[in-house]
């Protein structure tokens, strides 16, 4: 896959673009399905966000953006479906927009859907992450961000990337998501770290990442 792993979603004509080169045509011509999935390990409080976010209706732009067509995958349902109904439809979209939210219930639910095991069979997706979508790709989250906790314990997400992600960096709505709060965290995360605002977003292609930002952002070395 390819990804283009965001705070705040496709929020400026640069990340726009980086979008548009991944997909190598435009959005118009362009199909999508939206998985929601990561809003319900945090509800009650986002049943409201989950329903704006898969209309389009959020300041953080991803189903709103033109597509073609859009269409739900919602990763708790897929279990019960029949492979056959789903799997076809994942490998023929072109983009996966993959929502904030809880991101340890997303791993969750990743992997027990079986979307996680069609990753590497999806060469010429792109993956559009917003937030906990975007954090789950990494191999660890840091105990900051753990809320939903599965049975086994720990941080660990997909590891389909070498760096961790703190994102929303210095939002007016996330004052735990300052600067301080950000070396902080990178100081308990055993990879490499990206604190990204939300005009910044991280594109990887054949695991050569590349900073894509109308805003600002650091690199945690380790």
């Amino acid at each position: 896959m390819k990804l283009l792993l965001t705070s705040g979603g496709v929020s400026n004509r640069s990340i726009r673009q980086a979008l548009v080169d991944l997909l190598g045509k435009p959005i118009e011509e362009s199909t999508a399905l939206c998985v929601p999935t990561a809003m319900y390990g945090m509800f009650p409080k986002t049943a409201v966000m989950t329903w704006r976010q898969i209309a389009g209706l959020t300041p953080t732009p991803m189903v709103e953006l033109g597509w073609k067509s859009v269409g739900m995958l919602e990763l708790t349902a897929l279990p019960s479906i029949d492979r056959q109904n789903w799997v076809p439809l994942v490998r023929e979209t072109d983009a996966l927009l993959v929502c904030g939210g809880d991101v340890l219930y997303l791993r969750h639910w990743m992997r027990e859907s079986g979307l996680a095991d069609q990753f590497p069979s999806l060469a010429d997706t792109v993956y559009v992450g917003l937030s906990a979508g975007s954090m789950v790709m990494a191999p660890h989250v840091g105990e900051a961000f753990v809320g939903w906790k599965p049975a086994e314990g720990g941080d660990r997400a997909l590891g389909m990337v070498g760096f961790s992600i703190f994102p929303h960096l210095d939002n007016a709505m996330c004052p735990e998501n300052s600067m301080a709060d950000a070396e902080q965290w990178a100081a308990r995360v055993p990879v490499p770290g990206y604190a990204i605002d939300d005009d910044t977003a991280i594109k990887v292609v054949n695991g050569v990442v590349e900073i894509i930002s109308e805003g600002h952002w650091r690199l945690f070395e380790r």
